[in-house]
């Protein structure tokens, strides 16, 4: 290719200058270049087929520097613009050609169908918009909103305003695909998004966040559907990632209930802030196991899986004298309200005899920070499970040790978990059954399953033992606006809502605080509430009637004066 086209621009070029053919010069530049093209960035492996921006940058510098080699032997010999004319035209026919061919065996082959909005104009937009090409959708626009993109266009493709797309869009139709392709925009930009243009388009993906994103593989197959967590999810400003490191770097942790939804992704989390062992423990055969396999290969770190009850004090003991945990983490409950209303004594049993088997043993064992997961039903309690809670936070607000510190956090509810009622909406609709709520003003507090354990253990970082921490979980939700937020994303015209009743135990809405009074810490997002002293030994006294006790509802009362049991 060196040798065809040297001869055809020298050809060219001699014909333009009126100046006869020079065969040895010609060789000699011919030379040079073959030269250049073999020892400079490996210019003669360069893929046509696989070129870039960057494949074309490497040949001008390779040829530029191969002229810059030759000239010098010419200057005064042959006309300087001659030469210079020759190297242009020699430039600008090899990219044209190697730009042509890559267009040629890259085409798409593929029927364009379908239609896609790309929302992000930047390298993510870019590389969609490349990934499109050999799919069955046509990239119709880029929406940008950054005026200096605006009226431009990306390959043939134009970047619209969000406004002048609208105009666009034809009332009668909707275009079949949306993706939101800005990994670092945060909720409040991705609801604003939804709610001006989802309903112009069938269907609406979104690219993971920076964090998730895979750089090794194509993003279009990373592309998930707008979820409802996308909508509602909230992102603390104030998680200090340093602070949980340093609190968790190199430690020994355990955490119990590692299976469930809470419990697996603060184990998850305890190896991305590199603790040197992790011991899981968890009722469940099955949980325990999927958590097992996840993070067997993780490196630079021990895990042990133990199948075990913290309901046996005995096990427990002999677990934390084998592996000498430093953090204890206790996730372990039973949470759902209907099912402990049906279950009381269990739901009393597995909640409250197992947190205090663990604070006792945690004690005993000399570990340095143990932790307690709490919810904000244990707040003015209506149902066992929330009054179990409160006296979970009592026990461990009230136990006293010198090398212990114990701290409880309470929040509310967390986006997918398997309490959650998405995933209860999700399988309705999956069904085509229209979806169940249980008053049309019924509220509840949400947060991601992430950053309510990211925030989990910053409090835990900052515990000195008798505090109750409370996460910020922003504004409470109206569940009947959840589930439409449900239907709209999943394009089922013919799902609606019907209201069932409050289930027995269930509120209206939750509430994070006893009273007003809270102290704040250093974090926006974590508050703390106000101390409940109660005689650590007439609780155990309690604890103790309560398991022999017929009545258990009268003594939850009698430990629990808040409580208003609502079955």
């Amino acid at each position: 290719m060196i040798i065809l086209l040297t001869f055809g621009t020298f050809w060219w070029t001699f014909f333009i200058f009126h100046h006869a053919f020079d065969l040895e010069l010609v060789l000699v530049v011919v030379s040079v270049r073959m030269l250049a093209s073999l020892i400079l960035f490996e210019d003669y492996s360069l893929s046509w087929s696989k070129s870039s921006a960057k494949t074309f940058l490497l040949k001008s510098v390779v040829y530029i520097l191969a002229f810059m080699a030759y000239m010098p032997f010419y200057y005064q010999v042959v006309s300087f613009s001659l030469m210079v004319s020759e190297l242009l035209s020699y430039l600008f026919i090899l990219n044209f050609l190697v730009y042509f061919y890559y267009f040629l065996i890259n085409r798409s082959r593929v029927e364009k169908t379908k239609t896609v909005v790309i929302y992000g104009a930047g390298k993510a937009g870019i590389k969609l918009e490349e990934e499109f090409r050999d799919s069955e959708y046509k990239v119709k626009y880029f929406v940008d909103d950054d005026r200096g993109m605006q009226k431009r266009s990306i390959d043939g493709v134009r970047v619209l305003s969000k406004k002048k797309l609208k105009r666009k869009i034809d009332n009668d139709r909707r275009y079949d695909l949306l993706v939101i392709a800005m990994p670092s925009a945060p909720q409040k930009r991705i609801k604003e998004i939804y709610k001006n243009l989802g309903d112009h388009f069938i269907e609406i993906k979104i690219l993971p966040t920076l964090d998730e994103i895979l750089r090794e593989k194509d993003f279009a197959s990373q592309l998930k559907n707008l979820s409802v967590a996308d909508l509602m999810a909230r992102h603390p400003k104030d998680l200090d990632k340093e602070a949980i490191s340093a609190f968790l770097k190199g430690k020994v942790v355990l955490i119990t209930g590692a299976g469930g939804s809470i419990g697996s992704e603060i184990a998850r989390q305890c190896v991305q802030f590199g603790v040197r062992k992790l011991i899981l423990i968890d009722n469940s055969e099955y949980n325990l196991y999927s958590i097992e396999q996840e993070l067997e290969n993780s490196d630079n770190m021990e895990l042990v899986v133990v199948l075990q009850s913290v309901v046996n004090r005995k096990n427990l003991g002999k677990t934390f004298d084998r592996y000498q945990p430093q953090i204890v983490i206790h996730a372990a409950a039973y949470k759902h309200v209907p099912m402990v209303e049906a279950n009381i004594e269990e739901g009393i049993i597995n909640n409250i005899i197992g947190t205090k088997n663990l604070i006792d043993t945690a004690i005993s064992h000399g570990v340095e920070k143990c932790i307690l997961i709490s919810t904000d039903k244990a707040v003015r309690p209506t149902n066992v499970m929330g009054a179990t809670k409160r006296i979970c936070e009592l026990y461990a607000q009230n136990s006293f040790s010198y090398e212990t510190d114990i701290v409880a956090v309470r929040f509310g509810n967390v986006l997918g978990s398997s309490g959650s009622v998405i995933p209860k909406f999700r399988a309705q609709i999956e069904k085509g059954q229209n979806i169940t709520v249980t008053h049309p003003d019924i509220t509840r507090y949400f947060m991601l399953i992430p950053e309510a354990c990211e925030l989990v253990l910053q409090a835990g970082a900052i515990g000195t033992g008798g505090e109750i921490f409370i996460l910020d979980m922003g504004e409470p939700v109206k569940i009947v606006d959840l589930a439409q937020k449900m239907i709209d994303l999943s394009g089922h015209d013919d799902i609606t809502i019907e209201f069932t009743g409050l289930r027995p135990g269930e509120k209206l809405y939750e509430e994070l605080l006893i009273d007003d009074t809270e102290c704040s810490t250093r974090y926006e997002s974590v508050t703390v509430a106000k101390r409940t002293d109660y005689n650590i030994d007439r609780l155990d006294q309690d604890i103790e009637e309560l398991i022999r006790t017929e009545d258990k509802l009268r003594k939850l009362k009698d430990i629990v004066p808040e409580f208003v049991h609502k079955p």
